[in-house]
């Protein structure tokens, strides 16, 4: 497997995010990307950050921001921040979006990873979930919010069966997770509330308070699991 390189030209870090050099040139005259490092011949070289602030930048696009509303959420974040912090940052934002599948083709897949891949590429792609497989060898359903992810760790030294048993624990209790944070908003809020005979317009505010609590729900999932991760590495033993 050939590992990732962490430089990048520009016609190479656009394949890799799946937009045009002339999406990136714009991104950046309007300051939402970082100046690259100068390279041999002053050739601009662009690192793992450029990349993940890039395909955070695209979800945000997806998620309907102006280019000013992203500019605003991008400034809020800290200078020195590392591509695994985007890459959360990403994956948060594109949390709220419904899940739909995009048709996408081998050569499309191959153009963001810079290379051909193999069979077995692909069986890791799909066994992260990233893709799966349709009649036709070369297209593919492909999930938007992790394909990017899958791209990054594909050349991980990771054996499949890891992955299909790690993909298999985190949907076993994320959907406990979900289900008991349901049950108890479900049984301590909800119910209490609809007892109490609201009015009409009274009701409907209650619906959208509700709703505008998963983007709070999910970051402290996030937040608590980052931090659950931290403590067992902390504590293995060397």
């Amino acid at each position: 497997m050939t590992a990732t390189p962490t430089r990048l030209t520009v016609d190479e870090l656009a394949a890799r995010a799946g937009v045009t050099v002339r999406t990136l040139r714009f991104y950046s005259t309007k300051g939402l990307l970082p100046p690259p490092e100068l390279g041999p011949r002053r050739v601009g070289l662009y690192g793992p950050e450029h990349l993940g602030r890039l395909e955070l930048i695209e979800e945000l696009q997806r998620q309907g921001l102006t280019l000013a509303a992203i500019e605003r959420y991008l400034a809020q974040l800290p200078e020195d921040i590392n591509s695994l912090d985007l890459a959360i940052h990403r994956a948060l934002v594109a949390s709220w979006t419904p899940e739909t599948a995009e048709e996408t083709t081998r050569e499309q897949v191959e153009r963001r990873v810079g290379r051909p891949l193999s069979d077995e590429d692909l069986d890791r792609l799909a066994a992260m979930g990233a893709l799966h497989r349709t009649a036709d060898p070369e297209v593919f359903k492909t999930d938007p919010g992790l394909l990017p992810l899958g791209l990054r760790i594909m050349d991980v030294p990771i054996p499949l069966e890891t992955l299909v048993a790690a993909r298999a624990v985190v949907r076993l209790h994320s959907q406990a997770t979900a289900h008991d944070l349901h049950r108890l908003f479900r049984e301590t809020v909800w119910k209490p509330y609809l007892e109490s005979a609201p009015a009409p317009q009274e009701l409907e505010r209650m619906k959208a308070l509700a709703d505008g609590i998963q983007p709070v729900v999910v970051q402290a999932l996030v937040t608590a699991f980052q931090r659950s991760l931290a403590d067992e590495l902390a504590a293995r033993p060397e």
